[in-house]
């Protein structure tokens, strides 16, 4: 039994399809960000994740967001940044994770 009618008749349907799905322009980006900007978090606590910041870019999210004299910052296993920081007279635990998150610790 030869294949060869079934295969052109499922290519003349194919080919008969309307192009609508085809014809949709593609959005220009995700809804979601994979870096958040400093005044916009995406999450309350942070979010582990791979983390391509540098020490020195993370320490710059975190004086964007209002902190300052930022010190001991470690990279822990879940690819958080923490260290400490002061913000309106009182020093604390801070956190920036891959997406840019800056958190206070809770």
């Amino acid at each position: 039994m030869s294949r060869l009618p079934i295969l052109a008749a499922a290519l003349l349907l194919l080919g008969s399809a309307p192009l609508s799905a085809q014809s949709q322009p593609a959005q220009s980006g995700p809804g979601n960000n994979a870096v958040n900007s400093s005044d916009q978090n995406n999450s309350n606590a942070p979010v582990a994740g791979r983390n391509s910041f540098t020490e020195g870019q993370a320490k710059s999210k975190i004086e964007a967001a209002g902190y300052s004299n930022v010190s001991g910052l470690q990279k822990d296993n879940d690819g958080v940044w923490r260290g400490k920081a002061d913000k309106a007279g009182t020093k604390s635990d801070v956190s920036v994770d891959f997406q840019g998150n800056v958190n206070p610790a809770k």
